[in-house]
């Protein structure tokens, strides 16, 4: 049975991909009716805060508040004017005059269209950074747990694609973990900046209010629970930006973790897996496949944000005191990247909630290039003996030797006189064992944990 329900255009809302690409939690507080209730409160606070200024009568706030009513909306006939029109505030104003009669005549006194647009948008906003921030919170207590479960576990530490130096596993998801403490203390941060309301009138100078604009701005922001802002900011849009480029950051970072989780899930490596599902991953036509979905997802959403993180900038550049077209463009980026925020954080959650780690794959990973990731410290154990250089060179050509010949590096330079000379096998089996060279990832590690901690959640 197919219907109007199973014509969605978008993965934001189709029946096959909404819940890939993105929660309902998310899509409620972005929906078209989430949108309206917002401007319907508005408007009813507006009217509230002006009958306690004494711009309006207080009966007439009461009977506004009352009988303003989502529910009774000809949303159709909304469609049709908010066609004709180019915005949905005046076909709104419109039916919620017939509703509330009398007292009809005294809603939207003294706002504009983008007052009403942007104070609703700023109010899901603020919704939308709640689920975003707990759900930052929950992928941070998931990181301090594989953190402190594998701060030991010793691995590989690649650079450009090659063995670079052994790291462990715990000091690797450590670093994932600061990126989102750091998130979490963004949002933060952001949100006095973002989330204030605005209230300027038409040209953004309250002229219509006489000397009382100030007062009922202050007083409408009180009734919405808002910031006051600094000054008008109908096209002054670096709130809003910041907000989203916000969003280019934590999903950035999700694209990150995504990269090194596929990667290390390929057969060459085989170091990590996403959690199994039975039929999650499956190909239709090879049976042994295991597809890293969840990443593949977070990678895919990380893009789609990042492309709205630069339209909600390019948005900022605006003519005079009202835009001709870029505000229009907020209107597909805000509700978007926030959907894709929220997809990408719930697959990461499950991604990383159930990630299986191979420690012995791992292991035998590090020796795969038979000693030569722990070069470098023979080449600084040999260096006071030889000076830096000429260990350098010495290991080196041990390093070409391995490569061409086989062997391990410690076999290799035992046959060197330049390095038995300083050094005994045992001394040579001991720096060629990675175990010996981890540096300070113990404490980078706890470091990270501490801060993470006393940050909370």
């Amino acid at each position: 049975m197919i219907d109007n329900k199973h014509q969605s255009t978008t993965v934001m809302d189709s029946i096959l991909y909404r819940d890939a690409f993105g929660t309902q939690e998310m899509r409620d507080i972005f929906s078209d009716l989430s949108l309206i209730r917002r401007y319907v409160e508005v408007e009813t606070a507006l009217a509230r805060a002006e009958a306690k200024c004494g711009v309006i009568p207080a009966d007439a706030a009461q009977k506004i508040t009352e009988l303003a009513d989502i529910e009774k909306l000809d949303f159709d006939f909304l469609r049709q004017e908010t066609d004709i029109v180019g915005y949905p505030i005046l076909p709104l104003v419109h039916q919620l005059v017939k509703q509330c009669g009398e007292a009809g005549r005294y809603i939207h006194w003294g706002a504009t269209t983008q007052d009403i647009m942007d104070t609703a948008v700023v109010l899901q906003v603020r919704d939308g950074l709640e689920v975003i921030e707990r759900d930052i919170n929950e992928l941070r207590k998931i990181l301090i747990s594989l953190t402190e479960r594998y701060k030991d576990t010793i691995m590989a530490g690649r650079t450009h694609l090659q063995h670079a130096l052994p790291i462990t596993f715990g000091h690797k998801t450590s670093i994932w973990l600061a990126m989102f403490d750091r998130h979490a203390e963004r949002i933060k941060q952001l949100r006095p900046r973002v989330l204030t309301g605005e209230f300027a009138g038409a040209a953004g100078t309250l002229a219509s209010l006489d000397n009382k604009g100030l007062e009922v701005q202050k007083a409408l922001m009180d009734e919405l629970g808002l910031g006051v802002p600094q000054s008008t900011w109908h096209v002054a849009r670096d709130g809003f930006a910041e907000a989203l480029n916000f969003l280019g950051l934590v999903t950035g970072t999700m694209g990150k973790i995504a990269y090194d989780v596929m990667i290390l899930a390929s057969n060459e490596f085989g170091e990590v897996f996403e959690p199994f599902v039975t039929g999650r991953g499956a190909s239709s036509t090879m049976p042994q496949k295991r597809n890293p979905i969840s990443s593949e997802l977070m990678l895919a959403c990380a893009k789609g944000v990042r492309q709205h993180a630069g339209l909600m900038l390019d948005s900022m550049i605006q003519d005079f005191e009202r835009a001709t077209g870029p505000w229009h463009t907020e209107w597909i980026a805000i509700p978007e990247s926030f959907v894709l925020t929220a997809g990408a954080l719930k697959q990461a959650k499950f991604m990383l909630g159930g990630l299986i780690v191979d420690e012995d794959r791992m292991r035998k990973n590090l020796g795969i290039t038979n000693g030569l990731i722990v070069a470098e410290a023979v080449m600084m154990g040999l260096a006071p003996y030889t000076g830096r250089q000429q260990a350098h060179d010495i290991v080196y050509a041990a390093c070409r030797t391995v490569n061409e010949r086989g062997g391990s590096l410690a076999e290799a330079l035992s046959h060197i006189p330049e390095v038995t000379a300083h050094l005994n096998r045992e001394e040579i089996e001991g720096l060629t064992n990675p175990a010996n060279y981890l540096g300070v990832t113990s404490e980078m590690i706890e470091h990270t944990l501490a801060y993470s901690k006393r940050q909370g959640f």
